[in-house]
């Protein structure tokens, strides 16, 4: 059963994550978000075509109203951590569900506290006196008709937060629940009758929901983005202050190399995200279609590229918010600039579907795997194939550093070079020191511990040169020359941005020397410059409508101070000329002096 829905991949406003975010009005989180963004999609991919039949019409219907509960008070990332249990009872062909302690109650779930009738439960599955790991639930939550919680149920809303004030996130706890075997997501995991447990084909396939998600967050980093440089680009375009020269007239801020500095490379960035969000959705689609074959081959790297790329491009995206914020002076802290909601709703996303630095170990525990694999004569594939020249290179790590790349900076293929030369050299690094740490008969857990600082910096230059890869790659698919060439300005950008910032590693690896290091920084410093006449037109062209950007900064007609008084006039505050607080307070406090 293949029904479309709005959950659609190329329905990019809809951006589902367990919180809440596949906003149905672009850009903002309402209740039914979770419903359409995780449960009608988790369904299809992981419910049996009875279940299906069962389930999904009425859910499409909206007569099902569905959350997804994984997320517990006390264990987020770590999901083998959860502690809600389901637990089979064969004579009665029933899954006993509770919530055994405190911090297993379910926690955070969109549209839990009030909206949802129905949950997708993660729980530890038992039976016949065995764990046999996370498995997902459908569970009934409230009564059909009335939407009073059901024997056995404990649900309502978890309460304010720092942003998310129209998503009723909730909790759930379960005391003896029972609901039938067949509510059990049973695609590729069952529970016979008798209580005989069937295997996966592979354990991962159960987090393929995460998985989606993580892979949308990626191009979510990218809206954001943009839609904050689109806002703090344009009003540095309208703002005039100070002067450059006695005498002549302000200028507009954005002429400012300051200014361009601040904003230009996340402009880039943004751009930079677009199409690698492009590709990992892509990416998933293909690999998605290979699962359904039966070839898992490629999950493992599907998973690591997801986990990593969705941290990279998160955090970065975080603080690029913040910083065009700050780029537009106090009027950026109003929430008439549009800034301060994106930055509240985008800022969980570092934190949802996979805290950020677990999600980077993950990514690096793939890393060290396939260095490994080389090491021992294997090839590998993929983004990691640059491993494969490691053997090759390989020399004694006092000489490391002696490493020749032979970089041309304004060649952005050179330049992806240099980037899969800095990774393969941090990934090397953060293997060895691994294995010293091990050598020092530490356990594996320790270990990992150690060398954890090291082994997110190799997972993080990893994810760098991939965006870089993909960003070049896209410019040679560009027919238009004049195109082709203001975007390889952004891809220089972006790439030359990513050294300066990171001199360390492509020093001392022996990537790039003292002078080019220097070369790097005025090349930058010139490409401010060149990009600055096509700015505004680069933002522009995210096509943003008003209503989606909902800021009075960025407003495509550059009309801001008209409206931003016409705003702050709508104030509840000014309904009154005189508010109750003068007489209730002031004017008792003032006849009392």
């Amino acid at each position: 059963m293949a029904a479309p829905g709005p959950w659609s991949q190329d329905n990019w406003h809809l951006r589902p994550n367990r919180n809440g975010t596949c906003f149905v009005h672009r850009g903002r989180p309402e209740p039914l978000d979770l419903h359409l963004g995780m449960f009608l999609p988790t369904l299809l991919t992981q419910a049996t075509p009875e279940q299906q039949d069962r389930f999904f019409m009425p859910a499409w219907n909206l007569e099902i109203i569905g959350t997804y509960a994984q997320t517990e008070m006390g264990h987020g990332t770590h999901l083998r951590g959860l502690e809600t249990t389901a637990t089979y009872d064969p004579a009665t062909q029933e899954f006993i569900l509770n919530s055994p302690t405190v911090t297993s109650i379910k926690w955070w779930p969109g549209g839990l506290g009030k909206t949802s009738n129905h949950a997708i439960v993660l729980a530890q599955l038992y039976t016949q006196g065995q764990c046999k790991g996370l498995h997902a639930f459908i569970v009934p939550i409230r009564q059909l008709g009335t939407h009073e919680p059901l024997p056995g149920i404990t649900v309502g809303d978890i309460g304010p937060k720092f942003g998310y004030d129209e998503m009723d996130n909730g909790y759930l706890k379960m005391d003896n629940f029972r609901i039938p075997r067949e509510n059990m997501l049973m695609k590729y995991a069952q529970v016979e009758p008798d209580g005989t447990y069937v295997k996966p084909l592979s354990d991962k396939l159960t987090y393929g929901t995460m998985v989606f998600i993580r892979s949308l967050i990626v191009g979510d980093s990218a809206r954001s983005l943009s839609r904050a440089c689109t806002i703090a680009i344009r009003y540095s375009a309208v703002r005039h202050q100070s002067e450059l020269k006695p005498g002549e007239p302000e200028p507009q801020i954005l002429d400012y190399q300051t200014q361009q500095y601040k904003l230009f490379p996340l402009l880039a960035t943004a751009y930079a995200f677009h199409f690698v969000g492009a590709y990992i959705k892509d990416t998933y689609r293909r690999i998605s279609g290979d699962i359904n074959e039966g070839d898992l081959s490629e999950l493992p790297e599907l998973h690591a590229l997801t986990a990593g790329l969705k941290a990279f491009t998160s955090w970065t995206a975080n603080a690029g918010i913040e910083e065009c914020r700050m780029a537009c002076g106090g009027h950026g802290y109003s929430r008439c600039s549009g800034i301060p909601d994106i930055y509240v709703t985008f800022t969980p996303s570092c934190t949802y579907e996979g805290e950020n630095t677990v999600m980077m170990l993950q990514t690096a525990r793939f890393l060290v795997k396939s260095y490994t694999q080389v090491s021992s004569g294997q090839r590998v594939t993929g983004m990691v194939s640059y491993l494969n020249d490691l053997p090759r290179q390989r020399i004694q790590p006092q000489h490391v550093a002696a490493r020749t790349v032979t970089v041309r900076l304004n060649d952005p293929v050179s330049l992806v070079e240099a980037y899969k030369a800095r990774a393969a050299w941090l990934v090397e690094a953060a293997a060895k020191n691994l294995e010293a740490e091990l050598n020092h008969r530490r356990s594996k857990e320790d270990a990992w511990n150690k060398t954890s600082v090291d082994l997110v910096q190799a997972s993080e230059a990893h994810c760098h040169y991939v965006i870089v890869k993909l960003f070049t790659a896209k410019l040679a698919e560009i027919s238009n020359a004049a195109v082709r060439a203001v975007l390889t300005e952004l891809c220089l950008l972006y790439a030359l941005c990513g050294i300066s910032k990171n001199t360390g590693d492509f020093l001392q690896a022996g990537i790039l020397t003292d002078a080019q290091i220097t070369q790097v920084k005025q090349r930058v410093k010139e490409l401010l410059a060149v990009i600055r006449p096509n700015a505004v037109a680069l933002v522009d062209s995210f096509d943003f409508h008003d209503s989606h950007l909902g800021s009075v900064l960025g407003r495509y007609d550059g009309n801001v101070y008209e409206n931003m008084f016409e705003w702050a006039k709508k104030s509840p505050l000014n309904e009154t000329e005189v508010h109750e607080s003068f007489h209730k307070h002031l004017k008792p406090m003032q006849a009392k002096l």
